[in-house]
């Protein structure tokens, strides 16, 4: 086989093991990435609706004691 053909072919193989390799790498990244902003979100939905039920409840408070004092 000839010596420059060999090369060739080995360069080749090695391009595409680092090709796929980078792309499971971008695979990774991205499903980090993801993983992360549901984590976020998760927790931003929570606080809000934390904070919402807790200003629902102040508001029946105040509600109740004007109604008590009227």
């Amino acid at each position: 086989m000839n010596p420059l053909l060999a090369d060739l072919e080995r360069r080749n193989e090695l391009r595409e093991r680092a090709y796929a390799q980078a792309e499971a790498l971008r695979r990774a990244a991205l499903d980090d990435l993801w993983r992360g902003a549901n984590a976020a979100l998760s927790t931003a939905a929570g606080e809000a609706l934390r904070a919402a039920r807790r200003f629902a409840h102040r508001l029946q408070r105040r509600r109740a004691l004007e109604r008590g004092r009227v």
